[in-house]
């Protein structure tokens, strides 16, 4: 397959998601579209290591760290929504006001 036909489909998922981080209200569908970002990145990483032809596979490589971090990002993230969601009840990202005296 050609690299733009890539590089289209990563555009059209990360435009995804940065819509669903700037529409959402729930916290966990705004980690997912956080995730879809990544995946994004993923996508065009592997496209250009494609294209690129290196012995090293660093764009397979690159990918792998970001799928490493993406899971260390969810683990948290999820851990700090549910604490959160314990104390007051919602997962809604307008009511994130505990820093606030």
């Amino acid at each position: 397959m050609i690299v733009n036909q890539f590089l289209v489909v990563a555009a059209a998922l990360f435009s995804l998601g940065v819509y669903g981080l700037l529409v959402r209200r729930n916290a966990v569908m705004v980690l997912l579209a956080v995730e879809l970002m990544l995946n994004a990145v993923n996508l065009n990483l592997i496209a250009f290591e494609s294209v690129l032809r290196t012995p090293e596979a660093l764009g397979q490589i690159f990918a792998i760290f970001v799928i490493t971090v993406a899971a260390a990002e969810v683990g948290i993230g999820l851990a700090i929504i549910l604490l959160i969601f314990r104390n007051r009840r919602s997962a809604n990202v307008d009511d994130f006001n505990l820093m606030k005296l």
